[in-house]
């Protein structure tokens, strides 16, 4: 953030991390930007007691958060997500986002016959 002397990324968060879910207590100090969508080239997959984004060609726009996360919240939520061996963290692509956007992607293969959708939870 320009003037704060603190360097901060900006996160799309579309899961438990979000306002609301059960891992929200992580984001506690990070600031809320907005409600936001992708563009549609990811797809949401339901893995059990959470949703695993991946890159999609023919892809769907998935609605999320978009966070400020300064330095020491990034490192603990990379922690909390598994990065690099659960999730890795990458940019995305985030309808009318002024600036670079990064996500958790699901870095492991899709279990068969896992439902996807747009929004945590699949409804």
């Amino acid at each position: 953030m320009e003037g704060s002397g603190i360097a901060r990324t900006t996160l799309f968060l579309y899961g438990t991390l979000k306002r609301g879910e059960k891992s929200h207590r992580l984001m506690a100090g990070q600031r809320f930007v907005g409600a936001a969508a992708t563009e549609p080239r990811y797809r949401l997959h339901d893995l059990g007691p959470y949703p695993g984004l991946v890159a999609d060609a023919a892809g769907v726009a998935v609605a999320g958060e978009l966070w400020e996360v300064d330095a020491a919240g990034l490192a603990e939520l990379d922690r909390f997500e598994g990065v690099p061996d659960l999730f890795i963290r990458e940019p995305v692509a985030v309808q009318g986002a002024a600036g670079p956007v990064e996500a958790y992607l699901y870095a492991r293969p899709i279990p068969p016959g896992a439902r996807c959708g747009s929004s945590w939870p699949l409804g």
